[in-house]
């Protein structure tokens, strides 16, 4: 993996004024969710006549469009949108995308809880840095309160650093993410029909041009909830594994091998005659179960892997048209060729 600070710099001018951002979440049943992540959003520091929230409902059951209708008018820039017809958190930021009135486009999640100088951090790199495609921000854990939070906190499961050291190439999950535009414009939104791994699959369709490049913003940080109960964990590393596969079949990723039943002796004796004592003796619950729920996520991810088939409706992309309606001094993108020399035409990258 590239180290981001050792990535080389090319200043922009130093008049160059704090850019119009569009901010796009998605949200399904997440009523529950609102009152916290409004009050972080209208906690930002960011300039408020400089950006947008767009909160994309995907066909929510309960109160959530009606809160949501409810704050519009209120202190922020916020805007409601809806996708009704595909159920996907891709296809509900697609359709925050198309809407979006900004070059730069930020995500994360309704679970989320973003700091006040998220955007204020995540954003600057792309002021700094003209071959930027795409920048992520760190992902930490909200306070833990019990035993599995615990354990999940201390294997930093939600942290950007392990998806930007993916073994096939680096990528940023949309809980903390910013992208360009006009990287759109040029290859297309997110895959709409996908349930996971389209944060991966958008930023290695992004890396294909060998001009565009990346960055780790570590100070702009979210906070969100880990899984609480057992069944949440292990449907999380189904998930992961689910993801492994449509990867697999849309970019050629390795997949995870079936692990051996040696491995989980091995790791079962070492826990029950070296681990757990220790554990004991320290009194560090984390540590008591830290082994054996690490092997039964290692085998939630495995069975998700092998149980998944991806649908021929995942390979689709949509055509992102350009801004429709771009705040005052916001240049035109040219309609055949962007920044980066991506090549544009209605089917380009769109396979």
């Amino acid at each position: 993996m590239t180290d981001p600070a050792a990535q080389p710099v090319h200043p922009q001018p130093a008049h160059n004024p704090i850019p119009y951002l569009s901010v796009i979440i998605p949200i399904y049943n997440g009523e529950a969710d609102l009152p916290g992540l409004l009050a972080c959003l209208t906690a930002q520091t960011y300039p408020r006549d400089r950006v947008e929230y767009l909160i994309v409902d995907n066909g929510s059951t309960d109160d959530t469009l009606a809160l949501l209708q409810a704050f519009e008018t209120q202190a922020i820039n916020l805007k409601v949108l809806q996708e009704p017809t595909i159920q996907s958190s891709y296809a509900a930021r697609n359709e925050g995308i198309r809407s979006a009135r900004s070059p730069f486009l930020a995500f994360t999640d309704a679970d989320c809880r973003p700091e006040p100088d998220w955007l204020i951090n995540l954003i600057k790199p792309f002021t700094q840095e003209t071959r930027l495609g795409w920048v992520a921000g760190e992902v930490i854990a909200l306070e833990s309160h019990n035993w599995l939070e615990c354990y999940a906190d201390r294997q930093g499961t939600l942290s950007q650093t392990h998806t930007l050291a993916h073994s096939f190439k680096p990528y940023g999950q949309t809980a903390n993410l910013a992208i360009r535009r006009d990287c759109f414009e040029a290859i297309g939104g997110f895959r709409p029909y996908l349930t996971t791994g389209g944060d991966a699959d958008i930023c290695w369709r992004i890396l294909q041009h060998p001009s565009v490049t990346w960055h780790f913003a570590q100070d702009a940080i979210v906070k969100h909830h880990h899984r609480s109960t057992l069944s949440e964990l292990f449907s999380q590393w189904r998930r992961y594994g689910k993801s492994n596969q449509f990867l697999h079949q849309l970019h050629g990723i390795s997949l995870q091998p079936r692990p051996k039943l040696s491995y989980y002796i091995y790791r079962s004796a070492r826990w029950m005659l070296k681990e757990l004592p220790i554990a004991l003796i320290n009194r560090s619950q984390p540590d008591l179960i830290s082994t054996p729920i690490g092997l039964l996520c290692l085998n939630a991810r495995w069975t998700g892997q092998q149980q998944s088939r991806l649908d021929a409706k995942a390979h689709d992309i949509v055509p992102i048209p350009s801004i429709p309606s771009k705040p005052p001094g916001i240049e035109s993108v040219n309609p055949s060729v962007n920044r980066f020399g991506f090549v544009q035409s209605a089917t380009d990258g769109l396979r």
